[in-house]
Formats: C-alpha cells, structure tokens, sequence
C-alpha cells in the first residue's frame, strides 16, 4: 500500500535567491526607516538598491535552476514594500505632507494619494502574478512597479540634494502629479517595452545586439549626473507606453481616414 503514496515534497527553500529578496526588502524597509528621519537621498538610494536586488533574484534562480513557488510569493511580498510602501511613504514624507500647509482638505489629499499608489502597486503585482505566462513576455501590462517606484525616487534624488534649488514643500503640487500619474500607470492597460525577449525557449532572454552595445553608453551617461539622469530615462520610459498606445491608435486609423 505503501508503494502507490506519492513522495513527500520537501519543505526546505532555495538559500541564494531568497538571500537577494531579503536584501531587496531590506532596502524597501529602509528607505521607510531614513525618509521618517529626514534622510531622503538615502532612502531613494536604497529602493534603487532593492530594484538591482529584485532584478537578480530571479536570474539567479533561472540559473542555478532554484526557482520554486516559495520565492514567487516571497519576491511579490518584498515587491510590495520596496516599490509599493517605501516610494510611497519617501514621496509623503518628502513633499506630499506639505500639503496640509494649504488645509486640511489637502493634507488630505496628499495621504490619500500616497496611500493610492501603495494600493495601485499591490495590485499592479497580484495582475502580474496571474499573467505569467499569459501574455508576451516582450511587454509589461502597465507601468511594472520596480519603473514606477524609480521614477518616484529619480524625482525625490534629484531635487533633495539641493543641487537645484528647490525642496519638496514647494514641488508638492508637481509631486502630487507625479505620484498620481505613477500610481495610475501602474494599473492600466498600457504596454510597455520589458527590454526582454520573445517565447518561451532558451533563447527567450535574449536581447538584440544593440541593447548591449548601449550599455556603456548609459553607464558613461549615468556617471555625468546620477539622480537627474535617472529622472530623465524614466520620464521617458514612462512616456514611451502611452506614446507607443497613440502611435497605435493613429496608424490603425490611418486607413479609415484615408478611405
């Protein structure tokens, strides 16, 4: 009888990829502890941490062949709070809890929207949960979080380093727009390019010579000014979804007006 029962499943979990989802939640975690003290280009610094952490860990379980179930849902949840939580928090913290200067209605408002965001990445990660291997994997369905929260952060950087002459009180309108804009994003059904390949094979990854002959370039590019280098590259990327959506729109009715 015996003989017919099915193997028990091992509950151990893989330790190397883990050990980078860890560091990337412990990023998220600290960018919340520095923004509460004041310590705002430490807390954007560390979410672009956790995302460099976050791009690894599932590399390296593809190749150490480590992936298991364990560290999707554990690498979702640490998502949530270090590009859900934290750039969240670092924007109200920064510039959004200035709005209560305008009036309670608007001191309001500016937890609301923040709280907005932190909702708009927990469910912009449960429909990307549901869509593995679903839809293309050349495309993200909306702003993918990770994009989102470093476009929060690029924003944060670049200004609280006093650099350009001007803090978070008096942005907190342009602020307010920025994170409105990002939470919405987050959740739509625009696309947006995943810089990955097409399928399912082993030659999915792959990318086109191209994109590897720009990556000096960008580094070279990145090192002239870090925080407002970052913010450009990802006002663009977050334009290019919505710009691509109505290059779209206009080509597929290019041949209705014509006619």
């Amino acid at each position: 009888m015996d003989e017919n029962r099915p193997a028990p499943r091992s509950r151990g979990i893989y330790l190397l990829p883990n050990l980078f989802t860890t560091a990337g939640l412990f990023g998220g975690f600290y960018a919340i502890i520095a923004a509460a003290n004041g310590q705002f280009v430490h807390a954007a610094v560390a979410v672009f941490i956790a995302a460099i952490a976050d791009g690894l860990d599932g590399r390296v379980a593809r190749l150490t062949g480590t992936s298991s179930e364990f560290g999707v849902q554990y690498d979702s949840l640490a998502d949530l709070v270090s590009f859900g939580m934290a750039p969240a928090l670092v924007m109200y913290h920064w510039s959004l809890s200035a709005l209560k200067y305008d009036g309670s209605t608007l001191g309001r408002v500016g937890w609301a929207v923040a709280f907005l965001y932190a909702a708009c990445a927990a469910l912009r990660l449960a429909r990307f949960n549901t869509q593995v291997g679903v839809v293309d994997k050349r495309w993200f369905i909306g702003l993918a979080s990770p994009a989102s929260a470093g476009l929060m952060m690029s924003f944060v950087w670049a200004f609280a380093d006093g650099d350009l002459g001007w803090n978070g009180e008096e942005l907190r309108y342009v602020a307010l727009a920025v994170t409105l804009c990002c939470a919405l994003l987050m959740v739509s059904r625009v696309r947006f390019w995943s810089f990955k390949g097409g399928g399912n094979g082993p030659k999915s990854d792959r990318v086109p010579f191209v994109v590897l002959l720009l990556i000096p370039v960008v580094i070279a590019v990145l090192v002239v000014d870090l925080p407002r280098v970052l913010l450009a590259v990802g006002v663009l990327y977050a334009l290019s979804g919505p710009g691509y959506w109505l290059w779209q729109r206009a080509r597929r009715h290019k041949p209705d007006a014509a006619a």
